[in-house]
């Protein structure tokens, strides 16, 4: 076993983002799952197709750095697609989210799909649902629906319920500051549906930087997303470094100081590009990465009629275990926080084991 560990490093051909750039990850929260209590918005609010799922994209910067601007150029598209369309609320929906606090509690507002450089709404910033406060949620109202609740979904794969931590928090954001994108930033406007935002010749930004409410997770909010087709997106984003310099990341065709991050592309119908576990019939993929404290393990079970078990095994380059468990795998979506808060700095491996299907990636611990 310790000599097959040994030579992993030789197999692997992931990249990672490099400890001493600034950006750790791009955050992908399932914020909230529609239900059929939601559609009694309809009337007010748009067209809300039950099982819809509202993302949230968070930049996570090293303390020191500050969001700029997400863009695209010759070379470097930056695209946001669904396979069905995005939804819009057509009350108080905006292409960001410039409403007040009030009026994001009124019907299906709080899932309205927009830009953003850390705000939810007006005054407040987004953050992940894990972060609030849980202090002063939205209660909903629906004026005008045919009956109530409605946003009060438990679904366990959109996490905390709204009704616990909405994740929006006290502040004073930045604003969005749109570039050559004033007419294909309408598919998020509240007259218009459609599926895919497209530039090489745009971007939306922070004048002056974006961090997040807290300096040291420093996380921001750039898009909020709600659809209930396939969400793919491929992403390029500026950050400021703590000297005034700046470093941009693509998603690809990397050139000069461009740094080429992976974390930059989602496919929400494909998790991961690792294709180790398809005799298992699930995907899974491991973020932040580089990790300080807690990685996340996220599988999804495209055979739910299959009873499977987790066994994963974290492995230093010496090939000695330092952390291991076992889970039964009941539902066809799993996340595992992992605690790494006590391992030094350094290379580790972490090692997935589902009903014989074995897959191994690497691990940078800060």
């Amino acid at each position: 076993m310790k000599k097959k560990l040994l030579i992993l490093p030789l197999l692997m051909s992931c990249f990672f983002v490099n400890a001493q750039n600034g950006l750790e990850d791009i955050i992908v929260e399932k914020y909230y799952i529609s239900e059929a209590n939601d559609t009694n918005a309809n009337s007010v609010g748009g067209n809300l197709p039950i099982g819809s799922v509202t993302y949230r994209i968070y930049v996570d910067m090293l303390p020191g750095y500050n969001f700029q601007a997400a863009f695209g150029l010759t070379n470097h598209e930056l695209r946001i697609e669904t396979s069905t369309q995005f939804f819009n609320n057509m009350d108080y929906g905006n292409t960001s989210p410039t409403f007040s606090k009030n009026n994001s509690a009124k019907n299906t507002v709080m899932l309205d799909s927009w830009l953003s450089v850390g705000s939810a709404c007006t005054g407040y910033y987004g953050v992940l649902k894990s972060d609030d406060d849980g202090l002063n949620n939205n209660v909903n109202s629906c004026t005008g629906c045919s009956s109530s609740p409605i946003l009060q979904s438990n679904n366990a794969d959109a996490g905390i319920p709204l009704l616990t931590q909405d994740g929006l928090l006290a502040g004073t954001p930045a604003s969005v500051t749109a570039v050559g994108i004033s007419s294909i930033i309408n598919v998020f406007g509240n007259t218009s549906n459609g599926n895919l935002f497209s530039t090489d010749n745009g971007s939306w930004a922070a004048l002056g930087g974006a961090t997040g409410p807290d300096v040291n997770t420093n996380r921001v909010l750039i898009a909020q997303l709600t659809t209930d087709g396939i969400l793919t997106f491929k992403l390029n984003i500026q950050l400021g470094t703590p000297g005034g310099g700046t470093e941009q990341y693509v998603a690809e065709n990397p050139t000069g100081a461009e740094i080429q991050s992976a974390a930059l592309l989602y496919d929400s119908g494909n998790i991961t590009n690792l294709q180790d576990l398809t005799s298992a019939g699930t995907v899974y993929k491991i973020f932040p990465n580089p990790v300080r404290d807690n990685v996340t393990l996220e599988l999804r079970n495209k055979n739910i009629d299959k009873k499977q078990t987790l066994q994963y095994n974290i492995y230093s380059m010496e090939g000695k275990a330092v952390k291991s468990n076992s889970i039964s795998l009941n539902n066809n979506f799993h996340t595992e926080s992992i605690d790494l808060s006590m391992l030094e700095k350094g290379i580790y491996f972490i090692q997935i084991n589902i009903n014989g299907a074995v897959s191994t990636k690497k691990l940078i611990k800060l």
